[in-house]
């Protein structure tokens, strides 16, 4: 490549977080990929939308997600992760290095670092998933949406907060409570004494009022070979949906492209199969 010449945006895979699915990113989000010259291509994460086992129990491993994701892409690929979508992408990224070729992680994180951490985080969820199954899907998203960490969606239109929870409405309480055992936090194993060895170009988009993932994300940049930090300003946790033009900017021009308006050739747009 000429030096100086414009990295192609290519087909980036993109995984959204716990409870959400392909269709968590929103039209106007794709359409702006596109718009950049990207094609994006759409996961269901296992347990998640098309992707729901419907058998709950141990049915979710950290392979069987790798796999899964591997048959997915035309790899090498750009591959964007959010939240739970970020930790499995960061994952894919440390045993398929060869499969990747930027990497972008929202709102992500590399794990926690103690066995203690990692036992009394699977107790909790363990007992979420119970609650997912015991109480229903309704009953839950109502609960997952009152916490703190998403407290600053409450700025969000009405329209794109029902459609987020319709999309996560649709989601099956047992495959949750299975991906939730499975791909949980407590579940994984850490990467952090991992970070220092996966070299691929990453970006790390945070926003400003998500304290502790801005100070993970500090910590994940300063770990690897090749990172780099954007805090978007007036964000919490769901960066791509608060500040949709700002999460573009930044994974654009990271990718290499330029930031396309919010409409754009749809039928670039790789969606899950039925």
């Amino acid at each position: 490549m000429t030096p100086g010449a414009r990295r192609p945006a290519g087909n980036p895979v993109l995984l959204h977080g716990f409870t959400g699915s392909s269709a968590s990113w929103g039209d106007a989000l794709l359409d702006g990929l596109a718009g950049a010259g990207c094609a994006p291509v759409l996961v269901d994460l296992p347990g998640h939308g098309r992707n729901a086992s419907g058998r709950g129990g141990s049915s979710i491993t950290l392979d069987a997600a790798l796999d899964s994701l591997d048959r997915a892409g035309g790899w090498p690929e750009d591959l964007i992760g959010y939240s739970m979508g970020a930790r499995i992408a960061l994952h894919f990224a440390a045993s398929r290095p060869d499969r990747v070729r930027r990497l972008v992680l929202e709102s992500g994180s590399p794990g926690l670092g103690t066995e203690a951490e990692r036992a009394a985080r699977r107790a909790a969820d363990e007992a979420l998933g119970d609650e997912i199954v015991r109480d229903g899907i309704e009953r839950f998203v109502d609960a997952w949406e009152a916490r703190p960490l998403f407290e600053s969606r409450a700025r969000l239109p009405s329209d794109t907060l029902a459609r987020q929870r319709a999309v996560r409405l649709l989601n099956e309480p047992e495959s949750l409570a299975a991906a939730l055992r499975g791909l949980g936090t407590g579940a994984l194993p850490s990467l952090w004494d991992r970070l220092p060895t996966i070299s691929v170009p990453t970006l790390l988009v945070v926003g400003e009022l998500d304290t502790k993932f801005v100070d993970i994300a500090k910590r994940m940049t300063a770990a690897m070979p090749d990172a780099r930090l954007v805090v978007v300003p007036e964000a919490g946790h769901t960066v791509h949906l608060e500040r949709p033009a700002a999460w573009l900017a930044a994974v654009t021009s990271f990718l290499g492209g330029q930031l396309g308006g919010l409409a754009g050739p749809a039928d670039r747009i790789r969606r899950p199969a039925r």
